[in-house]
Protein backbone atom coordinates (compact mmCIF):
# COMPACT_ATOMS: atom_id res chain seq x y z
CA UNK A 1 0.00 0.00 0.00
CA UNK A 2 1.05 3.50 -1.19
CA UNK A 3 2.44 5.76 1.94
CA UNK A 4 0.57 8.46 0.58
CA UNK A 5 -2.88 6.71 1.62
CA UNK A 6 -1.82 5.43 4.92
CA UNK A 7 -0.64 9.04 5.66
CA UNK A 8 -4.74 9.79 4.36
CA UNK A 9 -5.33 7.06 6.39
CA UNK A 10 -3.47 8.67 9.63
CA UNK A 11 -5.54 12.32 9.18
CA UNK A 12 -9.08 10.67 8.38
CA UNK A 13 -8.42 8.47 11.82
CA UNK A 14 -7.18 11.43 13.86
CA UNK A 15 -9.78 13.33 12.67
CA UNK A 16 -12.55 10.81 13.86
CA UNK A 17 -11.38 10.09 17.11
CA UNK A 18 -10.97 13.76 17.22
CA UNK A 19 -14.85 14.28 16.97
CA UNK A 20 -15.69 11.70 19.70
CA UNK A 21 -13.32 13.49 22.18
CA UNK A 22 -14.85 16.74 21.37
CA UNK A 23 -17.97 15.08 21.85
CA UNK A 24 -17.72 14.43 25.07
CA UNK A 25 -17.58 17.65 26.73
CA UNK A 26 -20.65 18.86 25.10
CA UNK A 27 -22.61 15.20 26.12
CA UNK A 28 -21.48 16.43 29.57
CA UNK A 29 -23.65 19.71 29.35
CA UNK A 30 -26.25 18.07 27.92
CA UNK A 31 -26.52 15.75 31.13
CA UNK A 32 -26.02 18.86 32.99
CA UNK A 33 -29.11 20.23 31.69
CA UNK A 34 -30.84 17.08 33.00
CA UNK A 35 -31.09 15.33 29.93
CA UNK A 36 -30.35 11.10 30.70
CA UNK A 37 -28.24 8.56 28.57
CA UNK A 38 -30.81 7.40 26.56
CA UNK A 39 -32.43 10.39 25.45
CA UNK A 40 -28.10 11.84 24.30
CA UNK A 41 -27.79 8.30 22.62
CA UNK A 42 -31.23 7.76 21.23
CA UNK A 43 -31.46 11.45 19.53
CA UNK A 44 -27.53 10.73 17.99
CA UNK A 45 -28.65 7.68 16.55
CA UNK A 46 -31.75 8.53 15.07
CA UNK A 47 -30.66 11.99 13.24
CA UNK A 48 -27.46 10.02 12.67
CA UNK A 49 -29.52 7.30 10.35
CA UNK A 50 -31.68 10.24 9.20
CA UNK A 51 -28.48 12.51 8.00
CA UNK A 52 -26.90 9.34 6.32
CA UNK A 53 -30.15 8.30 4.74
CA UNK A 54 -30.48 11.60 3.56
CA UNK A 55 -26.55 11.89 2.31
CA UNK A 56 -26.58 8.12 0.80
CA UNK A 57 -29.94 9.33 -1.18
CA UNK A 58 -28.02 12.06 -3.03
CA UNK A 59 -25.18 10.44 -3.58
CA UNK A 60 -27.29 7.61 -4.91
CA UNK A 61 -29.20 10.38 -7.76
CA UNK A 62 -25.36 11.42 -8.93
CA UNK A 63 -23.63 8.50 -9.23
CA UNK A 64 -24.27 4.41 -8.86
CA UNK A 65 -23.52 3.09 -5.93
CA UNK A 66 -22.38 -0.50 -5.37
CA UNK A 67 -24.99 -2.27 -4.23
CA UNK A 68 -24.55 -4.06 -0.37
CA UNK A 69 -24.42 -8.12 -0.48
CA UNK A 70 -26.97 -9.62 1.83
CA UNK A 71 -24.45 -11.39 3.50
CA UNK A 72 -22.64 -7.72 4.27
CA UNK A 73 -25.57 -6.54 5.66
CA UNK A 74 -26.15 -9.30 8.37
CA UNK A 75 -22.42 -8.67 9.04
CA UNK A 76 -22.56 -5.05 9.39
CA UNK A 77 -25.76 -4.31 11.07
CA UNK A 78 -24.07 -7.21 13.97
CA UNK A 79 -20.44 -5.81 13.81
CA UNK A 80 -22.66 -2.33 13.96
CA UNK A 81 -24.15 -3.06 17.65
CA UNK A 82 -20.54 -2.62 18.92
CA UNK A 83 -21.39 1.18 18.39
CA UNK A 84 -24.09 1.21 20.95
CA UNK A 85 -22.35 -1.44 23.19
CA UNK A 86 -19.33 0.66 23.66
CA UNK A 87 -21.51 3.82 25.05
CA UNK A 88 -23.44 1.56 27.44
CA UNK A 89 -20.74 -0.59 28.73
CA UNK A 90 -19.15 2.81 29.22
CA UNK A 91 -21.72 4.21 31.10
CA UNK A 92 -22.19 1.18 33.10
CA UNK A 93 -18.53 1.52 34.30
CA UNK A 94 -18.51 5.02 35.47
CA UNK A 95 -21.20 3.51 37.74
CA UNK A 96 -18.92 1.64 40.10
CA UNK A 97 -15.41 3.71 39.30
CA UNK A 98 -13.71 7.18 38.98
CA UNK A 99 -14.07 8.36 35.18
CA UNK A 100 -10.45 8.67 35.25
CA UNK A 101 -10.07 5.11 35.64
CA UNK A 102 -12.62 3.97 33.32
CA UNK A 103 -10.76 6.34 30.35
CA UNK A 104 -7.90 4.28 31.03
CA UNK A 105 -9.74 0.97 30.91
CA UNK A 106 -11.36 2.30 27.42
CA UNK A 107 -7.45 3.17 26.14
CA UNK A 108 -6.46 -0.23 26.81
CA UNK A 109 -8.22 -0.52 23.08
CA UNK A 110 -4.49 0.29 21.66
CA UNK A 111 -3.35 -2.93 23.00
CA UNK A 112 -5.59 -4.98 22.58
CA UNK A 113 -6.05 -3.89 18.81
CA UNK A 114 -2.24 -4.58 18.81
CA UNK A 115 -2.84 -7.93 19.74
CA UNK A 116 -5.67 -8.76 17.05
CA UNK A 117 -3.50 -7.62 14.40
CA UNK A 118 -0.46 -9.58 15.13
CA UNK A 119 -3.01 -12.86 15.40
CA UNK A 120 -5.00 -12.26 12.51
CA UNK A 121 -1.44 -11.52 10.61
CA UNK A 122 0.43 -14.40 12.63
CA UNK A 123 3.43 -11.46 13.04
CA UNK A 124 4.91 -9.90 16.38
CA UNK A 125 4.05 -6.27 16.53
CA UNK A 126 7.02 -4.29 15.27
CA UNK A 127 9.02 -2.46 17.91
CA UNK A 128 7.86 0.60 17.41
CA UNK A 129 4.41 0.14 17.51
CA UNK A 130 5.03 -1.88 20.89
CA UNK A 131 7.21 1.49 22.12
CA UNK A 132 4.24 3.71 20.80
CA UNK A 133 1.46 1.69 22.90
CA UNK A 134 3.71 2.00 25.88
CA UNK A 135 3.55 5.37 25.91
CA UNK A 136 0.15 5.89 25.02
CA UNK A 137 -0.80 4.15 28.06
CA UNK A 138 1.84 5.87 29.89
CA UNK A 139 0.71 9.10 28.62
CA UNK A 140 -3.10 8.20 29.44
CA UNK A 141 -2.46 7.64 33.19
CA UNK A 142 -0.79 10.68 33.34
CA UNK A 143 -3.44 12.97 31.31
CA UNK A 144 -6.11 11.10 33.29
CA UNK A 145 -4.39 12.27 36.78
CA UNK A 146 -4.19 9.38 37.65
CA UNK A 147 -1.41 9.18 39.75
CA UNK A 148 -2.36 11.63 42.09
CA UNK A 149 -5.59 10.47 43.38
CA UNK A 150 -7.05 7.98 45.78
CA UNK A 151 -9.48 5.40 43.78
CA UNK A 152 -11.20 2.66 44.59
CA UNK A 153 -11.37 -0.36 42.25
CA UNK A 154 -14.42 -2.18 42.08
CA UNK A 155 -14.58 -5.32 40.10
CA UNK A 156 -17.60 -4.70 38.22
CA UNK A 157 -16.34 -1.37 37.12
CA UNK A 158 -13.44 -2.41 35.48
CA UNK A 159 -15.32 -5.31 34.41
CA UNK A 160 -17.85 -3.21 32.15
CA UNK A 161 -14.79 -0.89 31.50
CA UNK A 162 -12.36 -3.75 29.99
CA UNK A 163 -15.82 -4.72 28.07
CA UNK A 164 -15.98 -1.15 26.46
CA UNK A 165 -12.46 -1.28 25.23
CA UNK A 166 -13.05 -4.67 23.60
CA UNK A 167 -16.10 -3.33 22.13
CA UNK A 168 -14.31 -0.46 20.69
CA UNK A 169 -11.91 -2.64 19.38
CA UNK A 170 -14.79 -4.60 17.28
CA UNK A 171 -15.88 -1.53 15.76
CA UNK A 172 -12.47 -0.50 14.95
CA UNK A 173 -11.95 -3.69 13.11
CA UNK A 174 -15.16 -3.69 11.64
CA UNK A 175 -14.01 -0.54 9.67
CA UNK A 176 -10.77 -1.56 8.92
CA UNK A 177 -11.59 -5.08 6.80
CA UNK A 178 -15.47 -5.05 6.51
CA UNK A 179 -16.95 -4.65 3.36
CA UNK A 180 -14.63 -2.35 2.19
CA UNK A 181 -16.21 -1.94 -1.05
CA UNK A 182 -18.46 0.05 -0.22
CA UNK A 183 -18.44 4.36 0.35
CA UNK A 184 -18.11 4.67 3.92
CA UNK A 185 -20.98 7.05 4.46
CA UNK A 186 -23.14 3.81 3.04
CA UNK A 187 -20.96 1.44 5.57
CA UNK A 188 -21.43 3.46 8.33
CA UNK A 189 -25.40 3.65 7.77
CA UNK A 190 -25.64 -0.19 8.16
CA UNK A 191 -23.36 0.26 11.02
CA UNK A 192 -25.90 2.50 12.38
CA UNK A 193 -28.73 0.27 12.12
CA UNK A 194 -26.87 -2.61 14.04
CA UNK A 195 -26.08 0.18 16.90
CA UNK A 196 -29.55 1.73 17.54
CA UNK A 197 -30.90 -1.64 17.90
CA UNK A 198 -28.47 -2.01 21.22
CA UNK A 199 -29.75 2.04 22.23
CA UNK A 200 -33.87 0.99 21.53
CA UNK A 201 -33.34 -1.85 23.80
CA UNK A 202 -31.72 0.45 26.26
CA UNK A 203 -33.86 2.46 25.73
CA UNK A 204 -36.52 0.53 26.42
CA UNK A 205 -35.35 -1.15 29.98
CA UNK A 206 -33.37 2.11 31.46
CA UNK A 207 -36.44 4.87 30.89
CA UNK A 208 -39.37 3.87 28.73
CA UNK A 209 -40.38 0.82 30.40
CA UNK A 210 -39.51 1.84 34.29
CA UNK A 211 -41.68 4.76 34.06
CA UNK A 212 -44.94 2.36 32.82
CA UNK A 213 -43.91 -0.12 35.04
CA UNK A 214 -43.19 -0.51 38.43
CA UNK A 215 -41.32 -3.88 38.26
CA UNK A 216 -38.81 -2.90 35.28
CA UNK A 217 -37.79 0.16 37.26
CA UNK A 218 -36.67 -2.61 40.15
CA UNK A 219 -35.17 -4.18 37.83
CA UNK A 220 -33.52 -1.43 36.30
CA UNK A 221 -32.52 -0.08 39.67
CA UNK A 222 -30.94 -3.48 40.74
CA UNK A 223 -28.90 -4.01 37.02
CA UNK A 224 -27.27 -0.31 37.24
CA UNK A 225 -27.15 0.87 40.57
CA UNK A 226 -29.12 4.06 39.39
CA UNK A 227 -30.95 5.41 41.95
CA UNK A 228 -31.89 8.99 39.88
CA UNK A 229 -35.27 9.27 39.09
CA UNK A 230 -37.17 8.28 35.81
CA UNK A 231 -39.41 10.60 34.13
CA UNK A 232 -40.66 10.52 30.64
CA UNK A 233 -38.87 10.71 27.42
CA UNK A 234 -37.57 14.50 26.82
CA UNK A 235 -37.81 15.21 23.19
CA UNK A 236 -36.25 18.75 23.60
CA UNK A 237 -32.94 17.27 23.15
CA UNK A 238 -33.83 16.59 19.42
CA UNK A 239 -33.61 20.62 18.87
CA UNK A 240 -31.53 21.42 21.64
CA UNK A 241 -28.34 18.90 21.05
CA UNK A 242 -29.59 16.05 19.38
CA UNK A 243 -28.03 17.34 15.88
CA UNK A 244 -24.82 18.61 16.84
CA UNK A 245 -24.30 15.27 18.58
CA UNK A 246 -25.41 12.88 15.72
CA UNK A 247 -23.22 14.94 13.58
CA UNK A 248 -20.15 14.78 15.68
CA UNK A 249 -21.37 11.67 17.33
CA UNK A 250 -22.89 9.11 14.97
CA UNK A 251 -21.98 10.63 11.24
CA UNK A 252 -18.43 11.98 10.93
CA UNK A 253 -16.70 9.70 13.21
CA UNK A 254 -17.96 6.56 11.58
CA UNK A 255 -17.28 7.80 8.11
CA UNK A 256 -13.60 8.87 9.02
CA UNK A 257 -12.67 5.65 10.51
CA UNK A 258 -14.24 3.65 7.83
CA UNK A 259 -12.28 5.71 5.28
CA UNK A 260 -9.27 5.83 7.39
CA UNK A 261 -8.55 2.25 8.87
CA UNK A 262 -8.35 0.30 5.67
CA UNK A 263 -5.31 2.27 4.60
CA UNK A 264 -3.48 2.47 7.96
CA UNK A 265 -4.35 -0.98 9.37
CA UNK A 266 -5.88 -2.13 12.81
CA UNK A 267 -2.53 -1.41 14.90
CA UNK A 268 -1.38 1.92 13.70
CA UNK A 269 -5.38 2.92 13.29
CA UNK A 270 -5.64 2.20 17.27
CA UNK A 271 -2.88 4.28 18.23
CA UNK A 272 -3.81 7.28 16.13
CA UNK A 273 -7.27 7.32 17.52
CA UNK A 274 -6.09 7.81 21.39
CA UNK A 275 -6.09 11.14 20.46
CA UNK A 276 -9.53 10.87 21.56
CA UNK A 277 -8.62 11.42 24.74
CA UNK A 278 -6.38 14.47 24.35
CA UNK A 279 -8.94 16.21 22.47
CA UNK A 280 -11.43 15.41 25.44
CA UNK A 281 -8.71 16.98 28.21
CA UNK A 282 -8.26 20.29 25.99
CA UNK A 283 -11.83 20.92 25.10
CA UNK A 284 -12.86 19.95 29.09
CA UNK A 285 -10.35 22.90 29.62
CA UNK A 286 -11.37 25.39 27.11
CA UNK A 287 -15.60 25.01 27.08
CA UNK A 288 -15.71 23.43 30.99
CA UNK A 289 -13.02 25.77 32.57
CA UNK A 290 -12.24 22.65 34.16
CA UNK A 291 -8.73 22.64 35.64
CA UNK A 292 -5.76 20.74 33.77
CA UNK A 293 -2.65 19.98 36.14
CA UNK A 294 0.63 20.18 34.17
CA UNK A 295 1.14 16.43 34.52
CA UNK A 296 -1.87 15.81 32.29
CA UNK A 297 -0.46 18.41 29.70
CA UNK A 298 2.61 16.20 29.93
CA UNK A 299 0.34 13.16 29.29
CA UNK A 300 -0.96 14.71 26.52
CA UNK A 301 2.36 15.60 25.07
CA UNK A 302 3.61 11.89 25.16
CA UNK A 303 0.02 11.01 23.50
CA UNK A 304 0.70 13.11 20.68
CA UNK A 305 4.56 12.23 20.74
CA UNK A 306 3.29 8.08 20.15
CA UNK A 307 1.92 9.22 17.29
CA UNK A 308 4.25 10.96 15.78
CA UNK A 309 6.76 7.94 16.38
CA UNK A 310 4.60 5.66 15.16
CA UNK A 311 4.22 7.52 11.39
CA UNK A 312 8.17 8.60 11.51
CA UNK A 313 8.59 5.80 8.73
CA UNK A 314 6.30 7.75 6.35
CA UNK A 315 8.52 10.80 6.32
CA UNK A 316 12.13 9.02 6.18
CA UNK A 317 10.39 7.15 3.32
CA UNK A 318 9.53 10.07 1.58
Amino acid sequence: MENKNILKGVLFVAMGASFYGMLATFVKVAYEQGYTTAEVTTSQFVLGIIILGIVNLIMKSQMTLPKVEKKDKRKLMIAGTSLGFTSLFYYLSVQYINVSIAIVLLMQTVWISILVEAILAKQFPSAKKIIAVILVLFGTILATNLVNQEVELNPKGIFWGFLAACSFTTTMFTSNSMANYLPPYKKSLWMLYGGSFVIVIFLIFSQIGPYYSENLLNFYKNVSNDTASIHPFNFSIFTNWGIFLAVFGTVLPPILLNKGFPHTGLGLGSIVSSLELPVSVTMAFIVLQEKVLPIQWTGIAIIIFAIILSNLNFKKSK
